[in-house]
């Protein structure tokens, strides 16, 4: 592998990069984030013993900055009852909020709504919920755009112990600037001791509760809590890539395996004979059978389950497979069932390097050889790497 890594853009520093948790590389070229990346990767595969040849070192990010279209925002303070934050986790204090009104890597809209949101709430002296006395009425600011249409939806996360002025709030956020772009705001009612955005009630205080984005030339209806890729222009060329290396589509049927909301099984439905997708979150399902419909994709079916239980029910016989699991990987005896169907190609797309190369060796068992294997950035900033490899089955 060569070292020479191709460069984008120009490193700009970041306002809050001492104090932010929610990105590890700030303070860092962009260039030697490649190379780390890059690094990174190598020693697993050193690790691994494995010695497999990949032709460029990695694609870097389209964009560096302005990339992220959702930001999770937490209410907090930065020391022990200090003044109300809103931001991301402190680096190395978890329990500490900073402020992140500045940041790069979201819309500068997003940096906008979450100052108004702070100085509004701060002028009502609201309280924010603390993780250890669950006594206190803010927890989170959600915000997503659609990059290709310019949706934005809000959603401000509430206990229920106070009363949230969100009629106050809905008049705030439309006399923004961006008030335009805004097709949502929405108010979640949270009363889980969990520090995860849980949902008990939704309340729509001004338009819908999704915003629409355009991915692959198709269009996804993006609900408030439904997965959706972070970075729409960095996914499209990863999925672009992943498909330029099946042979042929034409009558096939094909598996797309942890398929999410089924943006890559929509994709592959314009051309094969059927696509199934498999994805074990039933909201995931959902969303995926309704952005279907509006695609008018009727050879496009999705399954709710476990890949592991779902591939002994599937009637249908595959002639390809694509897979894209989670940060944990595929599970070996999901592997060894996935293998055994004997398929000229299983397209492996990755969003941990590490569990993708412990699946490799039980594919190479299984009479498949690495034809390809590529690394991508799509989250500059941060540490996380995209791989994507074609499984090919030999003889």
């Amino acid at each position: 592998m060569e070292d020479n890594i191709p460069v984008v853009g120009e490193f700009v520093a970041c306002d809050h990069m001492e104090n932010c948790g929610g990105c590890s590389y700030q303070g860092i070229s962009y260039e030697n984030q490649l190379k780390d990346k890059v690094g990174a990767v190598k020693g697993l595969l050193k690790v691994a013993g494995m010695e497999l040849q990949i032709p460029l070192p990695i694609y870097p990010c389209p964009t560096q900055y302005r990339y992220r279209n959702k930001m999770e925002y937490s209410f907090g303070d930065e020391i022990k009852d200090g003044p109300l934050v809103l931001g991301m986790h402190k680096q190395k204090n978890f329990m500490a909020i900073t402020y992140a009104g500045n940041c790069q890597i979201v819309p500068e809209e997003f940096n906008e709504i979450l100052k108004a949101t702070l100085i509004f709430c701060t002028e009502k002296k609201y309280t924010f919920y603390h993780k250890k006395s669950h006594a206190g009425l803010l927890r989170n600011l959600i915000i997503r755009k659609g990059f290709r249409t310019g949706e934005i939806l809000i959603n401000i996360v509430t206990s229920s112990q106070t009363e949230f002025l969100s009629e106050e709030y809905k008049d705030l956020i439309l006399n923004l600037e961006c008030a335009t772009s805004v097709v949502g705001i929405l108010h979640t009612i949270n009363d889980n001791i969990a520090d995860a955005v849980i949902c008990d009630d939704l309340i729509v205080l001004y338009g819908r509760s999704y915003y629409v984005e355009m991915i692959l030339g198709l269009s996804f209806k993006v609900g408030a809590f439904s997965f959706f890729q972070t970075n729409v222009t960095a996914a499209e060329r990863l999925y672009k890539d992943a498909i330029s290396l099946i042979d042929s589509l034409e009558g096939k049927t094909v598996y797309d395996l942890y398929c999410g909301t089924g943006t890559i099984t929509q994709a592959i439905a314009e051309k094969a004979k059927m696509a199934i997708g498999v994805e074990i979150d039933k909201d995931a399902v959902i969303a995926a059978s309704q952005n279907a419909k509006i695609n008018n994709m009727s050879n496009c079916h999705f399954i709710t389950g476990d890949v592991l239980k779902v591939l002994d029910e599937i009637e249908h016989i595959p002639d390809l497979i694509v897979v894209d699991p989670p940060r944990s990987g595929i599970h070996p005896k999901a592997m060894e069932k996935i293998c055994a169907y004997g398929v000229p190609q299983i397209v492996y797309i990755s969003c941990n390097p590490k569990t993708l190369i412990q699946n490799i060796p039980t594919a190479q068992t299984n009479g498949y050889k690495v034809a390809h294997i590529a690394i991508y950035d799509n989250f500059p900033f941060t540490k996380h790497i995209e791989m994507l490899c074609l499984l090919e089955k030999e003889n």
